[in-house]
Protein backbone atom coordinates (compact mmCIF):
# COMPACT_ATOMS: atom_id res chain seq x y z
CA UNK A 1 0.00 0.00 0.00
CA UNK A 2 1.41 3.36 -1.06
CA UNK A 3 0.63 6.59 0.74
CA UNK A 4 0.56 10.13 -0.63
CA UNK A 5 0.96 12.25 2.51
CA UNK A 6 -1.68 14.97 2.28
CA UNK A 7 -0.86 17.74 4.75
CA UNK A 8 1.25 20.16 2.70
CA UNK A 9 -1.70 21.55 0.82
CA UNK A 10 -2.40 25.22 0.27
CA UNK A 11 -6.14 24.69 0.60
CA UNK A 12 -5.45 24.32 4.33
CA UNK A 13 -5.54 27.74 5.99
CA UNK A 14 -2.34 27.39 8.02
CA UNK A 15 -0.40 25.99 5.05
CA UNK A 16 -1.66 28.81 2.82
CA UNK A 17 -0.41 31.34 5.38
CA UNK A 18 2.98 29.62 5.52
CA UNK A 19 3.33 29.73 1.74
CA UNK A 20 2.32 33.38 1.59
CA UNK A 21 4.70 34.38 4.39
CA UNK A 22 7.50 32.00 3.31
CA UNK A 23 7.36 30.29 6.71
CA UNK A 24 9.83 27.53 5.88
CA UNK A 25 9.99 26.21 9.45
CA UNK A 26 6.29 25.34 9.48
CA UNK A 27 6.38 23.58 6.11
CA UNK A 28 9.55 21.69 7.03
CA UNK A 29 8.07 20.44 10.29
CA UNK A 30 5.07 19.07 8.37
CA UNK A 31 7.46 17.43 5.92
CA UNK A 32 9.59 15.85 8.66
CA UNK A 33 6.63 14.46 10.57
CA UNK A 34 5.09 12.89 7.48
CA UNK A 35 8.38 11.59 6.08
CA UNK A 36 9.43 9.89 9.30
CA UNK A 37 6.55 7.45 8.84
CA UNK A 38 8.14 4.67 6.83
CA UNK A 39 4.95 4.00 4.86
CA UNK A 40 4.99 7.41 3.18
CA UNK A 41 5.73 7.03 -0.54
CA UNK A 42 5.26 10.63 -1.68
CA UNK A 43 4.82 13.97 0.08
CA UNK A 44 2.06 15.96 -1.58
CA UNK A 45 3.08 19.52 -2.45
CA UNK A 46 0.12 21.72 -3.35
CA UNK A 47 0.65 25.49 -3.38
CA UNK A 48 -3.01 26.20 -4.12
CA UNK A 49 -2.28 29.80 -5.11
CA UNK A 50 -3.41 31.94 -8.05
CA UNK A 51 -2.19 30.68 -11.47
CA UNK A 52 0.26 33.54 -11.98
CA UNK A 53 1.84 32.99 -8.56
CA UNK A 54 1.73 29.22 -8.48
CA UNK A 55 4.96 28.45 -10.42
CA UNK A 56 7.07 30.48 -7.98
CA UNK A 57 5.17 29.22 -4.94
CA UNK A 58 5.37 25.55 -5.95
CA UNK A 59 9.11 25.81 -6.61
CA UNK A 60 9.58 27.37 -3.16
CA UNK A 61 7.48 24.64 -1.59
CA UNK A 62 9.47 21.85 -3.26
CA UNK A 63 12.85 23.38 -2.37
CA UNK A 64 11.72 23.98 1.21
CA UNK A 65 10.60 20.36 1.62
CA UNK A 66 13.71 18.92 -0.02
CA UNK A 67 15.99 20.91 2.27
CA UNK A 68 15.01 18.64 5.18
CA UNK A 69 13.71 15.32 3.79
CA UNK A 70 14.61 12.97 0.95
CA UNK A 71 11.11 11.56 0.33
CA UNK A 72 9.85 11.86 -3.27
CA UNK A 73 7.27 14.56 -3.90
CA UNK A 74 3.83 14.54 -5.51
CA UNK A 75 3.49 17.73 -7.52
CA UNK A 76 -0.17 18.54 -6.95
CA UNK A 77 -1.28 21.00 -9.59
CA UNK A 78 -3.23 21.26 -12.84
CA UNK A 79 -1.17 24.31 -13.84
CA UNK A 80 1.24 23.22 -16.58
CA UNK A 81 3.55 26.20 -16.02
CA UNK A 82 3.80 25.44 -12.31
CA UNK A 83 4.55 21.78 -13.02
CA UNK A 84 7.19 22.64 -15.61
CA UNK A 85 8.91 24.98 -13.16
CA UNK A 86 8.75 22.61 -10.19
CA UNK A 87 9.86 19.51 -12.07
CA UNK A 88 13.18 21.22 -12.79
CA UNK A 89 14.04 21.37 -9.09
CA UNK A 90 12.81 18.01 -7.79
CA UNK A 91 15.60 15.66 -6.70
CA UNK A 92 13.64 12.45 -7.31
CA UNK A 93 11.16 11.50 -9.99
CA UNK A 94 7.85 12.99 -8.79
CA UNK A 95 4.29 11.83 -8.96
CA UNK A 96 2.13 14.30 -10.87
CA UNK A 97 -1.34 14.89 -9.48
CA UNK A 98 -3.31 14.96 -11.72
CA UNK A 99 -4.54 14.36 -15.26
CA UNK A 100 -8.11 13.94 -16.50
CA UNK A 101 -10.25 14.57 -19.57
CA UNK A 102 -10.97 18.17 -18.54
CA UNK A 103 -9.77 20.58 -21.26
CA UNK A 104 -7.72 22.58 -18.76
CA UNK A 105 -5.59 19.54 -17.92
CA UNK A 106 -4.64 18.53 -21.46
CA UNK A 107 -1.29 20.35 -21.19
CA UNK A 108 -0.28 18.08 -18.30
CA UNK A 109 -0.16 14.89 -20.41
CA UNK A 110 3.03 15.84 -22.31
CA UNK A 111 4.76 16.78 -19.04
CA UNK A 112 4.03 13.33 -17.63
CA UNK A 113 5.23 11.65 -20.82
CA UNK A 114 8.40 13.71 -21.33
CA UNK A 115 9.54 13.23 -17.74
CA UNK A 116 8.47 9.57 -17.46
CA UNK A 117 6.58 10.32 -14.24
CA UNK A 118 3.85 8.33 -12.56
CA UNK A 119 0.60 10.29 -12.39
CA UNK A 120 -2.76 10.37 -10.67
CA UNK A 121 -5.59 10.23 -13.21
CA UNK A 122 -9.11 11.31 -12.26
CA UNK A 123 -11.90 9.08 -13.59
CA UNK A 124 -13.94 12.00 -14.82
CA UNK A 125 -14.82 13.31 -18.25
CA UNK A 126 -15.28 16.71 -19.87
CA UNK A 127 -18.66 17.10 -18.15
CA UNK A 128 -17.31 16.59 -14.63
CA UNK A 129 -17.72 13.72 -12.18
CA UNK A 130 -19.60 10.80 -13.79
CA UNK A 131 -22.60 9.49 -11.87
CA UNK A 132 -22.34 5.82 -12.78
CA UNK A 133 -19.76 3.04 -12.64
CA UNK A 134 -19.86 2.60 -16.42
CA UNK A 135 -19.33 6.30 -17.08
CA UNK A 136 -16.29 6.31 -14.79
CA UNK A 137 -14.95 3.17 -16.46
CA UNK A 138 -15.44 4.83 -19.85
CA UNK A 139 -13.47 7.85 -18.62
CA UNK A 140 -10.60 5.57 -17.59
CA UNK A 141 -10.60 4.00 -21.06
CA UNK A 142 -10.57 7.41 -22.76
CA UNK A 143 -7.65 8.56 -20.63
CA UNK A 144 -5.70 5.41 -21.52
CA UNK A 145 -6.44 6.12 -25.19
CA UNK A 146 -4.51 9.37 -24.69
CA UNK A 147 -1.70 8.11 -22.44
CA UNK A 148 -0.73 4.96 -24.32
CA UNK A 149 0.22 6.71 -27.61
CA UNK A 150 2.40 9.08 -25.55
CA UNK A 151 4.34 6.15 -24.13
CA UNK A 152 2.90 6.45 -20.63
CA UNK A 153 2.75 2.94 -19.18
CA UNK A 154 -0.50 1.73 -17.62
CA UNK A 155 1.40 0.78 -14.46
CA UNK A 156 2.49 4.41 -14.01
CA UNK A 157 -1.10 5.59 -13.67
CA UNK A 158 -2.95 5.85 -10.35
CA UNK A 159 -6.63 6.17 -11.19
CA UNK A 160 -8.88 7.95 -8.72
CA UNK A 161 -12.45 6.62 -9.07
CA UNK A 162 -13.59 9.64 -7.05
CA UNK A 163 -14.91 8.77 -3.62
CA UNK A 164 -17.88 11.03 -2.90
CA UNK A 165 -19.21 11.64 0.58
CA UNK A 166 -21.86 9.27 1.87
CA UNK A 167 -23.51 12.30 3.50
CA UNK A 168 -24.99 13.18 0.11
CA UNK A 169 -25.47 9.65 -1.20
CA UNK A 170 -25.55 6.49 0.88
CA UNK A 171 -24.59 4.37 -2.16
CA UNK A 172 -21.42 6.37 -2.86
CA UNK A 173 -19.09 3.94 -1.10
CA UNK A 174 -20.60 0.95 -2.92
CA UNK A 175 -20.26 2.84 -6.21
CA UNK A 176 -16.58 3.41 -5.44
CA UNK A 177 -15.89 -0.25 -4.58
CA UNK A 178 -17.71 -1.50 -7.68
CA UNK A 179 -15.84 0.96 -9.88
CA UNK A 180 -12.49 -0.10 -8.42
CA UNK A 181 -13.23 -3.75 -9.18
CA UNK A 182 -14.27 -2.98 -12.74
CA UNK A 183 -11.19 -0.84 -13.41
CA UNK A 184 -8.88 -3.58 -12.11
CA UNK A 185 -10.75 -6.20 -14.13
CA UNK A 186 -10.59 -4.21 -17.37
CA UNK A 187 -7.17 -2.62 -16.92
CA UNK A 188 -5.23 -4.86 -14.50
CA UNK A 189 -1.90 -3.02 -14.70
CA UNK A 190 -3.15 0.35 -13.43
CA UNK A 191 -3.12 1.39 -9.77
CA UNK A 192 -6.02 2.81 -7.76
CA UNK A 193 -5.92 5.74 -5.34
CA UNK A 194 -8.29 8.25 -3.74
CA UNK A 195 -8.53 11.06 -1.24
CA UNK A 196 -9.41 8.87 1.72
CA UNK A 197 -11.27 11.42 3.84
CA UNK A 198 -13.63 12.47 1.03
CA UNK A 199 -15.94 9.56 1.82
CA UNK A 200 -16.77 10.91 5.30
CA UNK A 201 -17.06 14.64 4.62
CA UNK A 202 -19.97 16.13 6.57
CA UNK A 203 -20.31 13.10 8.85
CA UNK A 204 -19.56 12.74 12.59
CA UNK A 205 -16.83 10.38 13.86
CA UNK A 206 -15.09 10.55 10.50
CA UNK A 207 -12.03 8.52 11.51
CA UNK A 208 -14.17 5.40 12.07
CA UNK A 209 -15.70 5.76 8.60
CA UNK A 210 -12.36 6.46 6.94
CA UNK A 211 -10.53 3.43 8.27
CA UNK A 212 -13.41 1.04 7.54
CA UNK A 213 -13.70 2.45 4.02
CA UNK A 214 -9.93 2.01 3.62
CA UNK A 215 -10.07 -1.70 4.46
CA UNK A 216 -12.98 -2.34 2.11
CA UNK A 217 -11.37 -0.31 -0.68
CA UNK A 218 -8.13 -2.26 -0.32
CA UNK A 219 -10.06 -5.52 -0.62
CA UNK A 220 -11.68 -4.17 -3.81
CA UNK A 221 -8.26 -3.40 -5.29
CA UNK A 222 -7.13 0.05 -4.13
CA UNK A 223 -3.37 0.09 -3.54
CA UNK A 224 -2.66 3.76 -2.80
CA UNK A 225 -4.31 6.43 -0.66
CA UNK A 226 -4.01 10.18 -0.20
CA UNK A 227 -4.19 10.47 3.57
CA UNK A 228 -2.51 11.46 6.84
CA UNK A 229 0.40 9.03 7.37
CA UNK A 230 0.68 10.09 11.01
CA UNK A 231 -2.77 8.73 11.81
CA UNK A 232 -2.12 5.50 13.73
CA UNK A 233 -5.58 4.15 12.93
CA UNK A 234 -4.79 4.43 9.22
CA UNK A 235 -1.44 2.68 9.63
CA UNK A 236 -2.85 -0.18 11.68
CA UNK A 237 -5.76 -0.64 9.28
CA UNK A 238 -3.34 -0.94 6.37
CA UNK A 239 -1.17 -3.45 8.23
CA UNK A 240 -4.10 -5.59 9.35
CA UNK A 241 -5.79 -5.52 5.94
CA UNK A 242 -2.61 -6.49 4.12
CA UNK A 243 -2.17 -9.29 6.65
CA UNK A 244 -5.68 -10.66 6.09
CA UNK A 245 -5.35 -10.35 2.30
CA UNK A 246 -2.18 -12.49 2.35
CA UNK A 247 -0.06 -9.54 1.21
CA UNK A 248 2.22 -9.70 4.26
CA UNK A 249 4.63 -12.59 3.73
CA UNK A 250 4.93 -14.69 6.89
CA UNK A 251 3.06 -11.89 8.75
CA UNK A 252 6.41 -10.10 9.12
CA UNK A 253 5.27 -6.48 8.59
CA UNK A 254 2.45 -6.77 11.09
CA UNK A 255 4.59 -8.53 13.70
CA UNK A 256 7.50 -6.11 13.36
CA UNK A 257 5.18 -3.11 13.61
CA UNK A 258 3.70 -4.49 16.83
CA UNK A 259 7.13 -5.18 18.33
CA UNK A 260 8.28 -1.67 17.37
CA UNK A 261 5.33 -0.13 19.17
CA UNK A 262 3.53 1.15 16.07
CA UNK A 263 0.36 -0.10 17.73
CA UNK A 264 -0.66 -2.07 20.78
CA UNK A 265 1.73 -2.66 23.63
CA UNK A 266 5.30 -3.49 22.45
CA UNK A 267 6.85 -6.71 23.73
Amino acid sequence: MKIIAEKINGTRKRVAEAIKNRDAAFIQELARRQAEVGATTWLDANAGTAPQREPEDLVWLVETIQAVVDTPIALDSANAKALEAAIKVVKHKPLINSISLEPGRMAVYPIVAENHCPAVALAMDEKGIPKTKQERLDAVGKILDKTRPLGIADEDLYFDPLAMTIATGQENALLFFDTVREIKKSFPKVHITCGLSNISFGMPARSFINRTFLALAMEAGMDCAICDPNNQDIQTTILATELLMAQDRHCLKFTRAFRNGVFGKPV
